[in-house]
């Protein structure tokens, strides 16, 4: 695992892959940040969106879609400008958190409370012309979500369970058939973010557990990558290739001058390549 940037988020999260862009872009999500890494330099740009950025992909005109802190926006290619689409709720205790986009072109992203109240978050869909349609309640920590290769099936995180859930997918019902396909031990770390390769395994960054582990889609453990700070948060494959494992990682509960590299984006060479990122086609 290889160390790329300094430690320049606070709470690094989201990392998104996207050829149309110069790159990869990720958060600092309490900052309200998107982080855009130059791929020839590894320089980092950084770009102030909203008091939130918890997640973003791309369109295919180039803009970007992002979950801000109570609802979505749109943003300009170069993340200049930013439209959003209308809070989706009032509570000041309520963020977005994580998200991913359907085979179909809408863009998902599940709310948390920020003290983590249980079962206060949600996980909504943004359809092609603006509307939000609730898809989950009851969620606490909504996180990682992904698509199967053949786009059939979505894995999905919500962290405390400690489980990875799938849900059968068209684009007429949406999600449904929640069942539970295999679960995080405890002593591994917490579940965050994730990502699918081409093969269909499962990559999950480990909060708590100082790594991204690789799972077949029946929870066996394939492998397992270490890393020097312990909050973990997303991973994604990016590269001309879609070959290097880029993964983020959070400064936050870190005691002060521990752990030097926590908030640093690192990449791994795994052998596996991944798929490119599905993307929000918007109807305005």
């Amino acid at each position: 695992m290889e160390q790329i940037t300094d430690p320049l988020a606070e709470h690094g999260e989201g990392p998104v892959w996207h050829a149309g862009w110069p790159g990869l872009r990720w958060v600092d999500m309490l900052a309200g940040d998107v982080l855009e890494l130059d791929p020839g330099t590894d320089r980092v740009s950084r770009h102030h969106v909203g008091v939130v950025a918890a997640a973003l992909r791309p369109c295919p005109d180039g803009r970007a879609v992002i979950a801000v802190e109570r609802g979505f926006a749109l943003a300009s290619a170069d993340l200049g400008t930013v439209r959003p689409f209308g809070e989706l709720w009032v509570d000041p205790g309520i963020r977005m958190n994580d998200g991913d986009c359907d085979p179909d072109g809408r863009f998902y992203c599940g709310s948390m409370a920020y003290d983590e109240t249980p079962g206060a978050g949600r996980l909504f869909r943004l359809e092609h012309h603006g509307a939000t349609t609730v898809v989950l309640t009851g969620v606490t920590i909504s996180n990682g979500l992904a698509w199967s290769p053949d786009g059939g099936t979505a894995y999905y995180i919500d962290t405390p369970t400690h489980r990875v859930d799938a849900f059968d997918y068209d684009e007429r019902r949406g999600l449904t058939a929640r069942r539970t396909v295999f679960d995080i031990p405890v002593d591994a770390g917490a579940p965050d973010g994730m990502t699918v390769d081409t093969e269909g395994r499962l990559w999950i960054a480990l909060w708590g557990g100082a790594a991204v582990r690789c799972y077949q889609a029946d929870g066996r453990l394939l492998e397992h990558l270490a890393l020097p700070v312990t909050q973990v948060t997303a991973c994604t494959f990016g590269g001309p290739g879609l070959d290097e494992l880029y993964v983020t990682t959070s400064r936050q509960t870190v005691p002060p001058g521990e752990q030097p590299e926590a908030g640093a984006l690192f990449r791994a060479r795994p052998g596996a390549r991944g798929l490119p990122a599905r993307q929000y086609v918007p109807g305005v």
